[in-house]
């Protein structure tokens, strides 16, 4: 949307030269005339505004918190005083737990209301249309994110996009760039198929989903951990899982050391499956831990690592440095690519947020990757599945 400002100057007389400032908050024009007659003159300042759509989270008379359909102005973006902030056009965003937490409130998420989730973007930068990527850093949580057609971020936080389709790299997402960095860290520790079997917890979720696909890509016999053995055993067995095994393969026990069943790990839930499963990593074995949905705190023994050298390795995919995540997302693009995951894909529209949002609350979304297509509104299509 285009403003013009028209400013109108008439009858002014001085006996000097007179300077004319026209001003508006993005245009400044000067115009030097002779004022030593009757003039009439029109100073015409033009602002680019660009109105966009967004889903917005507000807080309510009541209390509750409530996401919604609003039409904003790229104005009104953060950044917008840095000079180096940079403008991009949104066309693709995905569903995350934190997306959801911060669409129900919560202010250990996000602090200031109201608020536009997305950790995840893709899309083309407004001023030379490059093709780029966003995840973590501050986007979605304090800083306003992908459900929004347009954000501005700083350019510390912008990878070039390397997938042939905008899409594909939303089906990845931060899950998928977690998977990726869990898996990296295990090979850089020097883990190889020949060694035994790797272990997967939290198997059905978004992160531990992808892990099981790229695993088994690279050769590897994967053990799929959890809660949802029973209902998702043939999910989890075409992503390439050798087998599929319940949670309470990890219930708590009171025993330090356990038999060794597994070379490695990639941990996604935390708390007490994660001090169970030290306990059953072979010796000088690894586990990549990146999740708390099954608790912050971590009760176990030196005994795994002094006895067995088992190696505890934290995966970071929000504060990372940028190159560290470009060199997976040239992977995830490539040899990495994981084609069961993408042809799994649920697109959806910024209609469709609340009840998927919701269903990710409550632990409905069993790993499917959810991707927020813009161009979807309501009534559109899409080819890809759109139930949960």
């Amino acid at each position: 949307m285009n403003l013009r400002i028209k400013i109108q100057i008439q009858s002014i007389r001085t006996s000097t030269t007179t300077m004319i400032l026209a001003l508006s908050s993005s245009c400044l024009r000067l115009s030097v005339i002779n004022a030593s007659k009757p003039f009439s003159s029109t100073i015409t300042a033009t602002r680019t505004m660009t109105s966009y759509q967004a889903w917005r989270v507000t807080q309510q008379d009541d209390g509750s918190f409530k996401g919604s359909e609003q039409t904003l102005d790229t104005d009104d973006l953060p950044h917008k005083d840095d000079s180096n902030g940079v403008l991009i056009r949104v066309s693709h965003s995905s569903l995350n737990y934190k997306d959801a937490l911060s669409a129900s409130g919560n202010k250990g998420v996000t602090r200031k209301f109201p608020h536009t989730p997305g950790i995840d973007a893709v899309g083309t930068t407004v001023q030379d249309n490059t093709p780029v990527l966003i995840t973590g850093y501050n986007l979605g949580m304090n800083t306003d994110g992908g459900y929004g057609e347009y954000i501005r971020v700083p350019p510390g936080w912008i990878a070039t996009q390397p997938f042939a389709q905008p899409r594909v790299a939303m089906i990845y997402g931060t899950a998928g760039l977690t998977a990726g960095l869990c898996v990296q860290k295990l090979l850089q520790m020097g883990a190889d198929p020949s060694q035994g079997p790797v272990a997967v917890t939290g198997a059905t979720g978004a992160v531990g989903s992808v892990a099981v696909e790229l695993l088994s890509k690279l050769g590897f016999d994967v053990v799929a951990i959890s809660g949802k053995a029973g209902a998702q055993k043939d999910a989890l067995l075409h992503l390439g899982a050798k087998q599929v095994v319940g949670r309470d393969a990890l219930d708590t026990t009171k025993k330090p050391m356990l038999k060794p069943l597994f070379a490695n790990a990639v941990d996604t839930v935390g708390g007490s499956p994660l001090a169970e499963l030290l306990k059953q990593i072979q010796p000088g074995g690894s586990v990549a831990c990146c999740g708390l949905v099954a608790g912050m705190g971590l009760e176990t023994t030196v005994l795994p690592f002094i006895l067995r050298g088992v190696n505890l390795l934290g995966v970071d995919s929000v504060e990372i440095p940028l190159a560290q995540k470009q060199a997976v997302w040239e992977k995830l693009a490539g040899e990495w690519a994981c084609p069961k995951t993408e042809a799994s894909a649920v697109d959806i529209g910024r209609h469709q947020l609340d009840d998927y949002l919701k269903a990710f609350l409550k632990g409905e979304s069993s790993g499917k990757k959810i991707v927020l297509d813009h161009s979807l509104t309501e009534g559109a299509t899409s080819d890809a599945k759109s139930n949960l």
